[in-house]
């Protein structure tokens, strides 16, 4: 039995639609954020968190492949090429999307008002659409991003398209539109969305 703690509005819901997808039993402790029950378990504050035998695992990614090598499923081997390709659209998509949408988030609600850089948003939307239009080259001919296997890279890349929509960067025409069509499609991510709009 896994515990999971966060918000489903958060970066909690990857963890929560990786449970749905490997039919695992949990619980779900929707904290938030910096909050007191959140930094007993985890001293940034930050979600989410993953509890297991008393051993609690941290970050989004981390949690999604860990939770994907152990139960066998979303995911190629370790060691394989089709592994590092993998992982290459993992850190692509943590580096180049999540880390736009977060800067801008920051920068817009969570830093000390003194220290956001508001202006920042527009660069880091022009930087979000040019870094779509180059994972759009890498989609293939596959429904996923790794062809037929739907893998952890289509949770985390799913999961900023949506936070790019509510934040209002442009996802532009091209086929991540239809391919995020697909992926929410998925009965595992209906779930997943049904626990998040009851929270």
């Amino acid at each position: 039995m896994y515990t999971l703690v966060g918000s489903p509005m958060t970066r909690a819901f990857r963890v929560l639609w990786m449970l749905e997808e490997l039919g695992l039993e949990y619980d779900l402790t929707p904290g938030y954020p910096h909050s007191d029950e959140v930094k007993a378990i985890n001293p940034t504050g930050k979600v989410p968190a993953l509890i297991e035998d008393g051993t609690v695992i941290t970050d989004s990614v981390a949690i999604i492949q860990y939770l994907a090598d152990k139960h066998g499923g979303l995911t190629f081997a370790a060691g394989t090429l089709e592994r590092a390709k993998q992982d290459s659209l993992l850190h692509c998509i943590n580096d180049e999307i999540d880390s736009a949408l977060w800067t801008a988030a920051r920068n817009t609600l969570f830093l000390p008002e003194d220290k956001r850089v508001p202006e920042i948003k527009e660069t880091l939307k022009w930087e979000f659409a040019r870094s779509i239009k180059s994972l759009e080259k890498r989609l293939g001919d596959g429904p996923y991003l790794m062809g037929e296997e739907f893998t952890v890279p289509d949770i985390v890349l799913t999961h900023c398209c949506g936070w790019a929509r509510s934040a209002k960067f442009d996802l532009g025409d091209g086929p991540i539109r239809d391919y995020v069509r697909r992926v929410i499609s998925r009965d595992a991510y209906l779930r997943a969305h049904g626990i998040r709009g009851a929270k």
